[in-house]
């Protein structure tokens, strides 16, 4: 790989990326397409001749509903009460075997309860009838709960990163105004160009961001970066701009290979439409000439998103039970649910997990033994 300067020195272990540099330089859309589908197999073939990280364990988060013509690019009738469907949020923790120790990532560990001031969930919880409104009402984070059963803790987590900021709130997450910080060690990755968006959101943005959502945190505790980033061995944080300017794919070298994970699609069906069961998908495909479908809430960059769901499908490897699809993990996964129960995948993630958890004194007996002195 084409690795650069660290992004800053006190994260020495994440450098930057520098493989998808020239593929991103063509002018012309096609052109750039072509480019970074060949740089980005390229790219994956490397990530997969290398290490593969410690672990990797699914930390599911909150549910919410979604309409359909959002999560299926229009491809889908939308034929459920209301058409909506759910969509179930989940973190991802990974462990990297660094130059520095043992270190762990957690990838979206979204809150909740603080991000139903999203205001498009504002608008949405008041035209919804009580009963429904309880039922997808966000629950307590459970991170510390859920890292506690790993055998680790919130103060374990070295870095956090969104695949984009929709929905966020940073506040609980990095403290601010005398509220602690859950995770209280974390530096948190956020791409410059969607950090700097959020101080004066586009218009067709607006609905989808908390506006306040990162005003008070610490400045100190966050990392702007502008490049795709070597997280350390087995793990990459690839810019994928479209459904956000500063969208970023989380890709993995785990036991089954290489997956990744963001929110460009909503299912693998987004990734495979000519395989999709979905009503309608593969017909709509085929007649607009599409290869991926996106996730379309927020439209006006969708060339870019187009070309960053083919490097996503072209970096990461095929479902081995399933060779139709490939590993691509959303964020927020179409999930069955009661309000739309003819919305199924056709193929299901649900987790993706790895390798075993290196609990904290497993990790402190790794490093004293690393540090001892050689016996004479």
């Amino acid at each position: 790989m084409k690795l650069g300067d660290p992004v800053d020195r006190r994260t020495a272990w994440i450098r930057k990326l520098h493989d998808l540099d020239q593929a991103r330089s063509a002018r012309s859309t096609g052109a750039r397409q072509d480019a970074v589908e060949h740089a980005g197999r390229a790219l994956g073939d490397r990530l997969r001749a290398g290490p593969k990280v410690v672990s990797v364990r699914t930390l599911p988060t909150s549910a919410a509903p979604y309409p359909i013509r959002f999560a299926f690019g229009g491809t889908v009738p939308a034929l459920a009460p209301a058409g909506m469907l759910v969509i179930q949020n989940r973190s991802l923790l990974v462990q990297l075997d660094t130059e520095d120790g043992v270190k762990n990532v957690l990838f979206n560990p979204t809150d909740g309860p603080a991000n139903q001031a999203t205001p498009f969930y504002q608008r949405l919880s008041r035209k919804t009838p009580g009963f429904v409104r309880r039922r997808f009402e966000p629950k307590p984070n459970r991170a510390a709960e859920q890292l506690a059963e790993l055998g680790l803790s919130c103060e374990d987590v070295d870095i956090v990163a969104f695949d984009h900021f929709h929905t966020q709130d940073l506040r609980p997450i990095l403290g601010t105004n005398g509220v602690p910080a859950r995770f209280p060690n974390a530096f948190l990755l956020a791409p410059r160009v969607e950090w700097e968006d959020w101080d004066h959101l586009p218009m067709m943005q607006r609905a989808w961001f908390v506006a306040d959502g990162k005003q008070g945190v610490p400045m100190d505790r966050v990392i702007l970066t502008d490049h795709d980033l070597f997280l350390g061995p087995g793990a990459l944080l690839i810019r994928t701009p479209g459904h956000s300017s500063g969208n970023q794919t989380l890709f993995v070298h785990a036991k089954d290979g290489v997956f990744g994970c963001s929110e460009n699609g909503t299912a693998a069906d987004n990734w495979s439409p000519h395989a999709s069961r979905l009503p309608g998908m593969k017909r709509q495909a085929r007649l607009l000439d599409l290869d991926v479908v996106l996730n379309s809430n927020t439209p006006e960059l969708a060339a870019e998103q187009y070309t960053s769901m083919l490097l996503e499908r072209a970096l990461v490897d095929r479902v081995k039970a399933n060779s139709e699809f490939c590993q691509m993990f959303p964020s927020s996964e179409v999930t069955p649910s009661w309000i739309a129960p003819h919305l199924e995948p056709t193929h299901l993630f649900g987790r993706m997990e790895s390798g075993q958890v290196r609990r904290r004194s497993q990790r402190a007996a790794v490093d004293a033994r690393e540090t001892a002195p050689a016996a004479e």
